[in-house]
C-alpha cells in the first residue's frame, strides 16, 4: 500500500515538473498558448490551465512526449545560444534555409518538431 502511494506521488511529481518546464520554457522562447497548444495537440484553454497548474501534462497520451521533445529543442537551443534568450527567440522566428522555414513554424506539428528542427539542433550541438 505505501509503496503504490510512494509510486502515485513520484508520477504526479513528474507530471508537475514536465508541465512547469514546458510553460517557463514557452515563455522563455516567447511561444504563445496557442502555439503550445498546436505543438501538443491541446486546446488553448487546456495550455492556460497548465500555467496555473491545475493541468497536469498525461503521462500516457502523446502530449507527453511532444513535451518532452520540445524541452530537448528548449535545452539545446539554451546551449548553443550560450543562455542568450534574445538569439533562441530570433533563431527560431527567422527563416532557416537548411529547414526551408521559420522553426516557430515547423515546431507546430510533429515531423517539424522532430524530424526537421530537434534532429538539426540535435545536430548542430553535437558539433559544438
Amino acid at each position: 500500500m505505501q509503496n503504490a502511494r510512494n509510486n502515485k506521488a513520484y508520477a504526479d511529481q513528474e507530471r508537475q515538473v514536465l508541465t512547469k518546464a514546458v510553460i517557463n520554457a514557452a515563455a522563455l522562447m516567447e511561444l504563445r498558448a496557442t502555439t503550445i497548444g498546436q505543438i501538443l495537440g491541446l486546446s488553448k484553454s487546456t495550455v492556460s490551465r497548465m500555467g496555473d497548474g491545475s493541468y497536469l501534462l498525461k503521462k500516457t497520451n502523446k502530449e507527453w512526449e511532444l513535451a518532452a521533445l520540445l524541452i530537448r529543442l528548449f535545452r539545446s537551443l539554451d546551449a548553443i545560444m550560450g543562455g542568450d534568450k534574445a538569439a533562441m527567440r530570433s533563431w527560431l522566428a527567422a527563416d532557416n534555409t537548411a529547414l526551408a522555414d521559420a522553426p516557430k513554424t515547423l515546431i507546430t506539428n510533429i515531423t517539424g518538431l522532430t524530424t526537421r528542427t530537434v534532429d538539426y539542433v540535435d545536430a548542430y550541438r553535437a558539433r559544438v
